[in-house]
């Protein structure tokens, strides 16, 4: 496993949250970056009400639902025909690594400090970096990612 990639991804996903993005935000333009931006800024918009645990009601952490729409990027599907189960078996493991990793997945659990202070920002800023690192390395698990990658705005 590269452990550059999965440091480069909370990195990128850390400096997008400091630069005013939201958790989920900042880890779907991370990872949509990663893949040389598939989607288009109208489909990262998608992204924005996911934050706060579902627009401040505290459910799911963002950083969480960011990365499972991260994931539909490799595994979800267009057309019904098509089987759901593989993008469906991959949120499902990243869900459990993620609540073996931080116990919680509910934002209000994860970070019960008053919303958007300084307590709070730092809290999700380690949350998002953490995250985006743990999706690298599940990509990387899965054999979605390898270890060959770069990103392709650090190609020579």
């Amino acid at each position: 496993m590269n452990e550059e990639l999965a440091l480069e991804a909370r990195n990128r996903a850390g400096n997008k949250f400091k630069m005013g993005l939201n958790c989920s935000e900042a880890i779907v333009q991370t990872f949509n970056e990663m893949l040389n931006n598939p989607l288009n800024s109208d489909a990262l918009k998608m992204a924005t009400g996911f934050g706060g645990g579902l627009g401040h009601a505290g459910c799911m952490c963002g950083a969480l639902t960011g990365s499972v729409m991260a994931l539909g990027l490799f595994k979800g599907r267009f057309d019904p025909a098509e089987s759901r189960e593989p993008a469906y078996n991959l949120a499902h493991d990243f869900h459990d690594r993620f609540l073996n990793q931080y116990e919680a997945t509910c934002c209000r659990v994860l970070n019960p400090h008053e919303f958007d202070s300084q307590d709070h920002l730092r809290r999700c800023l380690k949350l998002t970096g953490g995250t985006a690192k743990l999706l690298m390395e599940f990509l990387q698990e899965k054999k979605l990612v390898d270890d060959e990658f770069t990103w392709p705005d650090m190609a020579q």
